[in-house]
């Protein structure tokens, strides 16, 4: 990553960039699946059905993920340090907004805003690391971040459910707001500013690819209501589907694409991310409806719920240092390939054990096999996708992944929900079961195909292979990464 700027001094530096960085990524990556264990307590204060609860999610996910490339962007070209200020200040108004939505629909559009706010802070985290830290040291940070932002999203549900068991649903977005307060002047006074080597923004691009997920999201969220083959649901399939098209025929040709297509030509590259995309599917779509399952057939309380998911949340503290130290030995690729594999024994564990009437300990297997799969995927998986790229598109790579997973979580909490919704519902627990299983079932084949997937990937990458000059060639990040 170029630098227009002369790093902190010392270690002192570094590690307030490490802090502000990586505390920044824990708020925005909590707020994926903090909401999850409140759903309950949402449905019942505000109202709305299913496909409510589904935006509740996913206009979160799905604003982050068509936005955090063109986020990236905005910060190469106007100074990371000052658009991650801004993005702090919207993500933390948003929240403000979300905890005082009086119904269903302003908690969605500030769920939106928020999103928004998270795809400016997310991709110029990674970037202010990059170029605060010596390369030496890259990998270090790298992995304290990417293990905070696992935590995160791992004890989401446990935060959440404690917020508004103790207080109230509302809380699980107050929490934000003196982080937010906090993390604003820190940043002004200890980050410095840099910018990116390329200052242009791909405006059609951006529009395209936003248009293109939200019908297909739209679709799969409306499908059961609406009818699968009614007019909007049949559009929005097709709408969304032309206008992605539209977008990979544009990348091709554009001077200065948001997501240069060249990169998919690096082999793994394509399959880390063909894997995340999958890997997310399964893992929110069934956290959507576990969460919610624990409660409304369980007879738990939001902090209960959050609690006995805890074998499955602090998992990733343990086996996530493990998966770092593997890694060093065998290369990241197997060690991400063998959790996402975990993940879908896992999910069909859960399909198997789940019953209207059934004891919390014939869950715990798949909880605790959820949980260490889940640690090695998340430690490895973000320096696997740096490994592919030089320096200069570390940004536009951590954007694409990260749009990419969150694409997945919209997707997979669509058609999961969508599933249940065809073969189930909320009017009995019986009812809820019937629907859960099949999901679950499809969730666990999502992350089968990933991990398939993934053991295609060679466990270690070369700075002189074929793809040299498309994105590998560069010693440094060439090599074998692990964090």
């Amino acid at each position: 990553m170029q630098q227009h700027h002369k790093p902190p001094a010392g270690r002192a530096g570094i590690v307030w960039v490490v802090l502000v960085t990586s505390v920044a990524g824990f708020i925005t990556a909590l707020d994926n699946l903090i909401v999850t264990t409140a759903l309950p307590s949402i449905r019942e204060d505000l109202g709305g059905g299913l496909a409510d609860l589904e935006w509740t999610v996913s206009a979160y996910t799905l604003t982050f993920a068509v936005l955090v490339m063109f986020g990236a962007s905005l910060g190469d070209r106007f100074g990371r340090r000052r658009l991650f200020v801004i993005g702090l200040t919207i993500f933390t108004a948003a929240s403000a907004a979300a905890a005082l939505a009086p119904g269903m629909n302003e908690l969605i559009a500030a769920r939106a805003v928020q999103g928004l706010g998270a795809a400016i802070i997310t991709p110029v985290t990674l970037t202010l690391l990059s170029a605060a830290v010596p390369a030496e040291r890259r990998g270090v940070a790298f992995g304290i971040w990417g293990a905070v932002s696992g935590i995160a999203v791992a004890t989401g549900p446990l935060i959440g459910g404690t917020l508004t068991e103790h207080l109230s649903w509302q809380w699980i977005f107050w929490v934000n707001v003196p982080l937010g307060l906090a993390l604003i002047p820190l940043a002004r006074l200890r980050l410095n500013e840099s910018h990116g080597p390329d200052a242009s923004l791909d405006i059609p691009g951006t529009l395209l690819v936003s248009g293109g997920l939200f019908g297909i999201v739209y679709a799969l969220v409306r499908g059961n209501t609406d009818g699968w083959t009614s007019v909007p649901i049949l559009g929005g399939f097709v709408a969304g589907t032309g206008l992605l098209i539209g977008f990979v025929l544009y990348e091709l040709r554009a001077t200065h694409p948001m997501l240069p297509m060249r990169l998919f030509r690096h082999r793994s590259f394509s399959i880390v991310n063909v894997a995340s995309l999958l890997m997310f599917l399964g893992m929110f779509g069934a956290i959507f409806l576990l969460s919610q399952y624990l409660q409304t057939v369980g007879g738990y309380s939001p902090m209960e719920a959050g609690v006995r998911m805890l074998p499955w949340t602090a998992m990733p503290m343990i086996a996530g240092p493990l998966a770092g130290a593997l890694s060093d030995r065998v290369g990241g690729a197997p060690v991400v390939a063998a959790g996402m594999a975990l993940n879908a024994v896992g999910l069909g564990l859960w399909a198997l054990a789940v019953e209207p009437q059934v004891s919390y300990t014939h869950l715990l297997p798949a909880l605790i096999v959820c949980g260490i799969g889940m640690g090695m995927f998340f430690a490895p998986s973000a320096n696997l996708v740096m490994s592919t790229v030089v320096p200069a598109e570390e940004g536009i790579a951590s954007g694409a992944n990260n749009a990419i997973r969150e694409v997945g979580g919209a997707i997979g909490v669509a058609s999961l929900g969508a599933v249940f919704a065809s073969q189930g519902g909320y009017g009995s627990a019986s009812l809820f079961v019937d629907g859960l299983v099949p999901a679950l079932w499809a969730g666990a084949g999502a992350v089968a195909v990933a991990a398939a997937l993934a053991f295609l990937m060679p466990s270690r990458h070369r700075a002189d292979g074929p793809d040299a000059g498309l994105g590998t060639g560069d010693a440094q990040v060439g090599a074998p990464v692990a964090i």
